[in-house]
């Protein structure tokens, strides 16, 4: 292969990039995957940011021309000297020599800000939850992992919502794919768990052919469904997926994605795979979550057709 294969997955604070792609580095193989956070080319640290009273989502806030630079020299399969944010300190450590592997993820809050970072992409994920759900899942983050109180998240989401509004959102027009989870009716409350997905699949890519979904009862009660909308103005087809389907009905759905690739057979096996689907509960535990599964498997599907192209 003359370049590695490069996955964005652009979404707002807290929206589940690690998440996700912790399960397609694990179906791809670690040791083939080098993954980037573009938080790493943030321009001020936390103490900086207070002090000029600017957010870390502003491009302003973010070194966007050396980001793409290093997008560049990645697709060409050189290496770079990435710069190094911690989220536990909010300081800068040491950059860190990175050689791009056989893939790339890509995952951040500015990925798609460019029309230079754009076309670096083989893939274009934007993950886009309600955001009653994503300040739930920021709090649980930042409280535990990086030392905030909840009213110092809370305040932080507030000022931040402008910047969200200009800059964050509007990257979804960019995207192959959307993603959204969100809890069922009948739950509204459930913020993490057995949350169901939508996956807007736009026409910019060629997506499996899962039309057979529709032979297998794609009623308004099937757990899973496909069907046709609009997102933002343009065509799309929508696959929902959700949280209460049965393994026997996601093993159908993942036969038909993995159709024409037969290395992608291997992943219906979830003893060697075992991270596809793992979310963490809202009381710590570990749960499998199928429609989590199905999004990691759809996204690996892309990147392993885009290598057909470039092999």
């Amino acid at each position: 292969m003359s370049r590695p294969i490069i996955l964005g997955i652009v979404g707002d604070s807290a929206a589940g990039k690690t998440t996700l792609t912790k399960g397609i580095a694990q179906v791809l193989g670690p040791e083939n995957v080098t993954i980037i956070c573009t938080d790493d080319y943030h321009k001020y640290d936390r103490k900086q940011r207070a002090e000029i009273n600017i957010t870390a989502l502003h491009p302003d806030c973010n070194h966007l021309d050396i980001m793409q630079q290093h997008l560049s020299l990645l697709r060409t399969g050189q290496p770079i000297l990435k710069p190094v944010y911690s989220h536990k300190t909010g300081t800068f450590e040491a950059p860190v020599y990175i050689k791009p592997n056989k893939f790339v993820i890509v995952e951040g809050l500015l990925g798609y800000s460019t029309r230079t970072a754009r076309d670096c992409y083989d893939v274009k994920v934007y993950l886009a939850p309600p955001e009653s759900i994503r300040a739930s899942w920021k709090v649980k983050r930042d409280t535990q992992k990086r030392g905030y109180t909840e009213e110092q998240v809370l305040a932080e989401l507030e000022k931040r919502e402008p910047d969200s509004e200009q800059f964050i959102r509007p990257q979804r027009q960019w995207s192959d794919i959307v993603v959204s989870f969100y809890p069922p009716s009948d739950d509204a409350n459930n913020t993490n768990g057995h949350l169901n997905v939508r996956l807007v699949l736009r026409p910019t890519i060629p997506h499996p052919d899962l039309t057979q979904i529709l032979d297998i009862g794609n009623s308004s009660m099937s757990a899973i469904r496909l069907g046709l909308d609009r997102d933002m103005g343009k065509p799309v087809d929508v696959l929902e997926v959700d949280g209460h389907t049965t393994l026997e009905q996601v093993n159908k759905l993942e036969h038909l994605i993995c159709a024409d690739m037969p290395y992608l057979k291997n992943v219906c096996d979830r003893e060697s795979n075992p991270e596809i689907g793992k979310v963490a509960g809202t009381t710590g535990e570990t749960i499998q979550s199928h429609p989590l599964a199905i999004t990691q498997l759809l996204t690996t599907y892309h990147m392993l057709k885009a290598t057909q192209m470039y092999q």
